[in-house]
């Protein structure tokens, strides 16, 4: 249900209402709880059909996820975004400089007399 509201509650508060009121008034009260629910639910009818006029046939056409502001939750686009694969891209062949190094040769150490190589663009 709503608001933590379960049925057994529900259940519960309608018995404790039925103690409080009592039985001579709990028909009348009934009677009013039962044309309350009756007019909410002719009320919504109503409001549908308004709309409907309003806005016209199509309405019932209407693709409504498109008119859903939780599409637009930054954690769902970025959760798509991930989600989605990535276009397969095509294989690339290493240089002949790089294929003739042997997988195994250590890292070139540098000493203060020579730094390493240093790239402009990259800071």
């Amino acid at each position: 249900m709503f608001f933590g509201i379960t049925f057994e509650k529900l259940l519960l508060i309608g018995v404790i209402a039925a103690f409080i009121i009592g039985p001579e008034k709990l028909p009348r009260y009934a009677e009013q709880f039962a044309r309350f629910v009756r007019n909410a639910g002719e009320y919504m009818r109503g409001a549908k059909q308004r709309m409907r006029d309003e806005v016209g046939p199509e309405i019932d056409e209407l693709d409504w996820r498109k008119l859903d502001p939780r599409q637009y939750d930054p954690r769902r686009i970025i959760r798509d975004a991930l989600i989605e694969e990535a276009p397969a891209k095509p294989a690339v062949k290493a240089p002949a400089a790089l294929a003739a190094k042997p997988a195994s040769a250590p890292p070139k150490e540098f000493s203060a007399e020579e730094p390493p190589p240093f790239d402009p663009e990259a800071t």
